[in-house]
């Protein structure tokens, strides 16, 4: 009694309870822990009251821990095996795009509306109970790593793009995406790069057993109770685990992406190296997506506001696996809206991958006559000075279309 379950260890269909957070507070309730069909219980014994608070005095101490408990306690700890060291993170493995942004545009467009169809049948039939098999999403993750393996910037570009897909699922296929651009700046093996694309595509397939509409995601997640949310983790890890063919690297990140390197993450509150690189790798691409979908705010925000944001968030992500996401994307990513020195509005629309701070934009409008211009392609890493980013661009008070509008139009210009 007093206990305060932090979370549970063992499938979610094994317990009654809806949240997996409470305090102990009645006999019915310990006695439904006490049968449920679980493999473990994590209590979190600063909230509490079965336990003494380090801080408070002695006279306020509740009995002491019994001698036989304490000594099996510390016989558990000296045991307990150390969280092993996460794998090493590469050098990156130089690579070159083959087409052009707004070549490879149209074929994302075609990857994404096949892959669509099948992310709503996996969908479908998790709600139903029945766990994704991995042939059904291997040409998926295939068909989006042949994308980005064109063109690195293409597929990412084409997400931030006005769509009609559910906000999941979109939210699926760019996370997907990003999780395959990253690996390959991680310099991952292209079996590895491939595990790391399928994690992406499927660590919020657990939302689909709970009782949340997929498109209210769109509107903000601080709408959803956090218990139920946080549920998402484990459910989706047990519903794949039911395959029996899904890699454990996956599984992992399904129930990890939301840990975080300082401990302060869900579900289970693991800090550095207990989180292995491809759940460091999807927090990074989760938290990215969430930020320019709209889903962490309620309110899309720009590629590049987002980079900044996530950049100076100390203690929430690897540090070295944020950076080489920033490498992959650049600072300023494909999409995202700037303001030049010669006083123009422009978007970037490629990027040099030997400078990630001096993308290729393309200007379109001009803040001194408040009127669009004739488009110019500038590329920003050989212009010799002939302009230059001064700062993210705020398209709100412009009078232009939707940025979601505004970025496929751009986009599309030149397309073969």
């Amino acid at each position: 009694m007093g206990m305060f379950v932090h979370s549970f260890q063992g499938s979610w269909l094994n317990h009654p309870f809806w949240k997996a957070r409470f305090l102990i507070e009645d006999e019915d309730r310990l006695e439904a822990v006490r049968q449920a069909a679980l493999d473990g219980v994590v209590i979190d014994t600063d909230r509490g009251a079965d336990l003494p608070r380090q801080d408070e005095a002695p006279s306020q101490r509740g009995p002491a821990l019994h001698p036989a408990l304490k000594a099996r306690n510390q016989r558990m700890a000296a045991a307990a095996p150390q969280p092993a060291a996460p794998a090493p993170i590469r050098a990156p493995i130089p690579r070159t795009a083959s087409v052009g942004v707004a070549r490879e545009f149209g074929n994302a467009r075609r990857v994404a509306g096949q892959a669509r169809k099948v992310i709503s049948k996996v969908f479908i039939e998790a709600r139903l109970g029945k766990a994704p098999r991995v042939a059904e999403v291997t040409p998926v993750v295939e068909d989006i790593y042949a994308s980005i393996e064109r063109n690195p910037y293409a597929f990412s570009g084409l997400m931030r793009c006005k769509s009609e897909m559910e906000a999941i699922y979109q939210h699926m296929l760019s996370v997907s995406a990003l999780m395959v651009s990253l690996a390959r700046q991680l310099g991952l093996s292209p079996q590895e790069t491939r595990t790391a694309g399928m994690a992406g595509l499927l660590l919020d397939v657990g939302v689909s057993r709970l009782d949340i509409d997929p498109t209210a995601l769109s509107g903000g997640l601080q709408d959803i109770d956090e218990d139920l949310w946080h549920r998402h983790c484990y459910v989706g890890r047990d519903l794949l685990a039911a395959d029996g063919e899904v890699p454990e690297e996956v599984l992992q990140a399904v129930a990890r992406h939301h840990e975080q390197m300082d401990g302060t993450g869900f579900p289970q509150g693991l800090a550095d190296r207990e989180i292995d690189l491809i759940s460091r790798m999807a927090a990074v691409c989760d938290r990215y997506d969430l930020l320019v979908s709209g889903a962490a705010t309620g309110g899309t925000m720009d590629p590049a506001e987002a980079m900044r944001l996530m950049m100076g968030r100390e203690g929430m992500f690897d540090g070295e696996v944020l950076a080489r996401f920033q490498e992959a994307l650049g600072v300023y990513p494909v999409g995202s809206f700037v303001r030049l020195r010669s006083d123009r509005i422009a978007m970037v629309i490629d990027q040099d991958p030997s400078e990630p701070a001096l993308p290729t934009v393309r200007a379109f409008f001009s803040l001194a006559t408040g009127k669009h211009v004739k488009a110019k392609v500038i590329e920003l890493a050989n212009c010799f000075g002939e302009d230059a980013i001064a700062g993210i661009a705020d398209l709100s008070e412009l009078g232009l279309p939707p940025a979601e509008e505004l970025r496929e139009q751009l986009l599309t210009v030149g397309a073969k």
